[in-house]
């Protein structure tokens, strides 16, 4: 590629403008694009990441293969950071919205070497991608209650079909769709929700992937402290401490002078007998359950199991700030109260039903049961080794995000294609009905729609071109025929070769997966298509100096 570079800017740095700096910001999108692009669909291929220490990840996510490639080009970070904000946004569709950014600036390049100037297509992509929602939401969407009771057991497996636990999709899909229900909260407003942060995932090893369980409760991944303890408490007041649970030590810089040595002694008792205190003071309430971040000593050990008390350290803060939010409880940072003196509130002691221990393979976890709130929910994951484990994760946190974003939005469209030929039907023939320049960009946003079918037909082994030609039929008759109205919710059927109804076979996608990925995508390709010139700043003398010295 030829690049003109400015003899002089009057700064040190180099420039790259104008038609140049487009093709170098389109062929490195491009390029990210491909990485994906063979990962999409539910025959899509795996990705192995080897990093410089050989740490080995395998995995077909479009979020996750893009965070751990270490981009260079800035246009090419643009579609890692867009990738991200749909995985945080949605959760899924992370890949679709990367390979349709891409499509879309490689259409806008084709333009532009045509002499249509950017403002134009920049102009057409906004008012195509307007249309486009517009039509999603009056035509291609349908309401959850309009569909069977499974609708959203169908959008979890859909989800899940281009995962690792694709084959058990009906095992999984109810695990994910249960818990997520379990979770519905509401707010002051009456708003229902529900946080897929609320159901905690646990990686066991050992077993098969049909063997993970959801447990109607909260699961922490620790053990009690002794052996001695009991394994279970039923009717559990759970207390919740960020501190340790050792003797007392004196803060730095405090001194004690002694004149006898019998009183060392006395000053380690009266470090044992502070935390004691304190203990006693938990017991009083009637704490039998107690969690904490920090370390438990042996001799608090031996008190708490003669107190039959269940004891867990070194928790993670986040698992305790969960656990008093179901529990009722608060976490409890000091002792100390506005008199000076310690005591502690009984409305920071959570309550349970029941805490008990339960053991998978070779490790032990502690499960809280019936808690105040109820809603709350954990999913154990069993498999052969961590990469599965990992793989399984990401699925599940993906399945999780779509039922999730399906039951506060209660609107799906039909999948495998479906929404992306019939936006591209529509497009085409709004686009004839203009006559300024921005007609030619709108065509072209209409075609480059047609890259997520195609790329489905290429990772499935199938002839692209005969598929797309036939749902293309399908949705030109559905959009001028009233009596085939329902062909617009067609699309492909990638195991048997066909295209079909995919709203009655449930294959279905959450609404507002589609509509941001679309929107997404538009907004970084418009933001890259802005861009005409790149400036190079170089290096201060003195750094390139001390860089060289650091590599000799």
């Amino acid at each position: 590629m030829s690049q003109k570079r400015a003899a002089t800017l009057g700064i040190d740095g180099t420039r790259t403008s104008g038609e140049d700096v487009r093709t170098e910001n389109v062929t490195a999108a491009a390029a990210v694009a491909n990485i994906v692009r063979t990962s999409l669909g539910p025959m899509g291929l795996d990705k192995m990441l080897v990093d410089d220490l050989g740490e080995m990840m395998v995995t077909n996510d479009g979020a996750t293969i893009l965070q751990k490639l270490e981009v260079e080009h800035p246009a090419a970070k643009v579609l890692v950071d867009l990738a991200k904000l749909q995985d945080e946004e949605i959760g899924d569709g992370t890949t679709s919205v990367v390979v349709l950014a891409a499509e879309l600036l490689k259409r806008a390049n084709v333009l532009i070497q045509q002499r249509i100037h950017p403002t134009n297509i920049i102009s057409g992509y906004k008012l195509a991608a307007m249309e486009a929602l517009k039509y999603i939401r009056e035509h291609l969407t349908k309401q959850v209650s309009e569909l069977p009771k499974d609708c959203i057991y169908n959008i979890a497996k859909t989800s899940m079909a281009s995962k690792v636990i694709g084959l058990e999709s009906d095992h999984f899909a109810k695990i994910c769709v249960d818990a997520i229900m379990s979770v519905r909260t509401y707010d002051d407003m009456g708003d229902c929700s529900y946080p897929v942060s609320a159901v905690n995932i646990l990686k066991q090893h050992g077993k098969s992937s049909g063997e993970s369980q959801l447990i109607q409760g909260y699961a922490l991944n620790c053990t009690k402290a002794s052996q001695q303890m009991p394994t279970g408490i039923t009717n559990a007041k759970i207390a919740l401490l960020d501190m340790d649970l050792r003797p007392v030590k004196m803060k730095m810089g405090v001194q004690f002078l002694i004149n006898k040595p019998e009183a060392v002694e006395e000053i380690k008792k009266r470090e044992m007998d502070i935390t004691k205190e304190r203990i006693n003071k938990l017991f009083a309430q009637g704490v039998n359950v107690i969690f904490t971040t920090g370390g438990i000593d042996d001799s608090m050990l031996k008190y708490l199991v003669d107190h039959n008390c269940y004891g867990v350290r070194r928790c993670k803060k986040d698992d305790l700030k969960r656990i008093a939010r179901v529990t009722g409880g608060q976490v409890i940072t000091t002792f100390g109260d506005l008199s000076g003196e310690e005591s502690v509130d009984p409305a920071t002691i959570g309550s349970a039903e029941k805490v008990y221990e339960m053991r998978f393979a070779d490790d032990e976890c502690t499960i809280v049961e019936g808690t105040k709130s109820g809603n709350c929910a954990s999913i154990v994951l069993r498999g052969a080794n961590t990469y599965m484990l990992d793989e399984m994760h990401r699925a599940v946190h993906d399945c999780l995000c779509a039922a999730s974003r399906t039951l506060e939005a209660n609107a799906v469209v039909a999948g495998g294609g479906s929404v992306e030929t019939a936006l591209n039907t529509y497009l085409e023939a709004f686009a004839v009905s203009l006559g300024s320049k921005e007609q030619l960009a709108i065509a072209e946003f209409a075609n480059a729609l047609l890259v997520i079918p195609k790329a489905l037909c290429t990772n499935a082994a199938l002839d692209a071109t005969d598929m797309i030609a036939k749902l293309k039929v399908a949705h030109v008759q559905a959009q001028s025929k009233k009596e085939k109205a329902e062909q617009k919710y067609w699309g492909l059927d990638l195991m048997e070769g066909k295209v079909r109804n995919n709203m009655l076979a449930g294959v279905l996608e959450p609404a507002p997966s589609k509509c941001k990925s679309l929107r997404f995508a538009t907004e970084a390709a418009i933001t890259i298509l802005r861009i005409d010139d790149l400036i190079n700043i170089n290096a201060p003398e003195d750094d390139q100096e001390m860089m060289q010295k650091g590599m000799r």
